[in-house]
């Protein structure tokens, strides 16, 4: 994803994650048990820190461009959907095939992550290469 893309997703993402937050807390609160409450609260933890990272990356990219920043962002954010958005539909609609799509979102958080480590790691090997 381009920085450009990562920061309107980060935008949004936060957007969702404010509202839901709060809607989640003055109008689900008495509909919801105590367990979609919880597959709510998992999934807004999650939105709300990885659209800070996403933030932080698009940012970065911004100064420099890398390609492991490009898929790391692209990963986060299908994690952010794929994870969060199946507990917030799981909570809604007690519909459990939903709980199928939560691992597969953290599996692309993980990957995310891996990549964001190695751009991290190949930037410094190269600055250093230059000194």
């Amino acid at each position: 994803m381009s920085s450009r893309a990562v920061l309107i997703f980060a935008a949004f993402s936060g957007f969702l994650y404010v509202a839901l937050g709060a809607f989640g807390a003055h109008v689900l609160k008495s509909s919801l048990g105590i367990k979609e409450l919880d597959w709510l609260a998992t999934g807004l933890q999650y939105q709300g820190f990885h659209t800070l990272v996403l933030l932080a990356i698009g940012i970065a990219m911004q100064y420099k461009t890398n390609i492991w920043w490009y898929w790391s962002g692209a990963f986060l954010s299908i994690g952010t959907v794929l994870f969060s958005g199946s507990l917030y539909c799981l909570a809604l609609s007690h519909l459990m095939f939903w709980a199928y799509l939560t691992p597969v979102g953290g599996v692309c958080f993980l990957i995310g992550w891996a990549l964001m480590a190695m751009g991290v790691l190949r930037r410094n090997k190269r600055a250093n290469c230059h000194e």
